[in-house]
């Protein structure tokens, strides 16, 4: 009997102690630092604030925060390294409505199930783009700019280095009744070098990228893809203005995935360090110039939100008639 008791006061013991322990290393995350999966190159709209956001976050985490860029196929290359991560919350995708919405329908085949390998932590913000053209361009305005690919059919070309660039030219093509030639760029800032250099004629972009071209006078500025106009850009109209539709409009968007099974009281600490960055003076005061707009919100939110954008993506690249590479 007393060895009976003696084993049952030893087995609580190592129980408690387990549970104890268990609990230590939930309270000790993070305890080292943090990879935060960029999918697209460095100098990139989703770099730029992904770097701002992780400054912010390592702060508030009391851990570093390291960027690691991981560019190519439209975002799928990064978003594969986070999906096939371990769920420990060490390993965070800066993602995007390429990464995180528009990739299916324009993969023919992911290595990972886009609807089911990440958990959603944290919506950060969005951003319009611009339709900008190269300054030899011959047009002041959108509406020549589609009057001259009407006049040269199969001569006028666009660059893109993302699912938004390419879906938004490809949605212009396709509503205004032109058609353009797609050059795919492995980064929006190459992308960009080229358009200045004159060796594509149009890009649209993530505002990051072209508002302080424009600004400079280096690239022409055509018209902000959004409904409204930006106050980044006034003077810009926007594709419908300049057009006379009423249905044109993308905007780009960066939201913090973790890989699935990821535990919720670690998104919750993630979630609640990017709504403390969101909602930093600097933060918004950094960005506010190039058009993003900064939206805090819970990881619930953020999973419907990504449905409904999911939808959205589908529909614009169906009629867009974008087939699957």
């Amino acid at each position: 009997m007393q060895s009976t008791t003696r084993r049952l006061a030893l087995n609580c013991l190592t129980t408690a102690a387990l549970l104890c322990a268990g609990a230590a290393h939930a309270q000790a995350w993070p305890n080292k630092p943090i990879r935060a999966v960029v999918p697209f190159a460095a100098g990139s709209a989703t770099d730029q604030i992904g770097r701002a956001f992780a400054e912010k976050m390592s702060a508030t985490l009391g851990q570093t925060i390291v960027i690691d860029n991981k560019p190519g196929a439209s975002g799928m290359l990064g978003a594969d390294v986070v999906a096939k991560s371990p769920a420990d919350g060490y390993t965070i995708l800066i993602g995007t409505n390429s990464t995180n919405a528009a990739l299916k329908f324009l993969m023919k085949k992911l290595p990972y199930d886009q609807d089911t390998a990440f958990t959603p932590v944290g919506y950060i913000g969005s951003v319009p783009l611009m339709v900008a053209v190269n300054n030899d361009v011959p047009v002041k305005t959108l509406r020549e700019f589609v009057d001259l690919a009407k006049s040269k059919p199969g001569q006028v070309n666009f660059a893109y280095a993302s699912t938004s660039q390419h879906v938004s030219s490809e949605m212009l093509a396709s509503m205004a009744g032109i058609q353009m030639i797609p050059i795919p760029y492995k980064s929006g800032p190459a992308a960009m070098t080229d358009l200045i250099g004159g060796q594509v004629m149009m890009f649209s972009a993530d505002f990051a990228v072209t508002v302080p071209q424009h600004k400079a006078g280096k690239i022409r500025g055509l018209a902000v893809t959004s409904s409204k106009r930006a106050a980044a850009v006034p003077e810009l109209p926007t594709v419908n203005e300049a057009l006379g539709l009423k249905d044109y409009e993308l905007i780009a968007y960066f939201a913090v995935f973790a890989p699935a099974g990821t535990p919720p009281d670690i998104v919750a600490k993630l979630n609640a360090a990017i709504n403390a960055a969101a909602n930093s003076k600097d933060i918004q005061d950094k960005f506010a110039p190039n058009g993003f707009s900064v939206e805090p919100g819970t990881p619930e939110a953020l999973a419907q939100r990504n449905r409904v954008e999911t939808d959205k993506w589908a529909k614009a690249i169906r009629e867009a008639k974008i087939e699957a590479q």
